[in-house]
């Protein structure tokens, strides 16, 4: 891998600015949401994706807590079944609840996976 010079020092610019955060969080477990919003954007998922991997490759042990609202508002609307909502929390009946663990353990947990595991692939 090739950089340009403006890249590289743009590069270590922001190595040096994280360094005194990768110093503190060395050897500690940081927990991470990776919201359904941010989800959505493929250039997020990746840039969220080589994040996590430098994180470990340093030291650090992120867990990652995963959303996904808009998916499980898009298949809840595909079948017919009306979302609802108390103080911006989604209020979930049993039939909510099938969705959503279709969603988040299926397609989204899956998706999440496979940018981490392979950060550069295209998708």
């Amino acid at each position: 891998m090739s950089l340009s010079r403006d890249h590289a020092l743009q590069t270590a610019n922001i190595l040096t600015e994280a360094l005194p955060y990768i110093q503190k969080f060395t050897g500690k477990t940081l927990v991470i949401k990776f919201g359904g919003n941010a989800m959505i954007d493929e250039q997020l998922k990746q840039s969220f994706a080589r994040d996590i991997v430098l994180m470990k490759l340093v030291g650090i042990n992120p867990v990652i807590v995963h959303g996904g609202g808009p998916q499980i508002g898009k298949l809840l609307e595909k079948l017919n079944i009306e979302s609802h909502f108390v103080d911006g929390m989604r209020v979930t009946d049993s039939k909510t609840m099938d969705v959503v663990e279709m969603v988040l353990g299926g397609a989204v947990n899956k998706l999440s996976l496979i940018h981490i595991s392979e950060p550069t692939r295209p998708y």
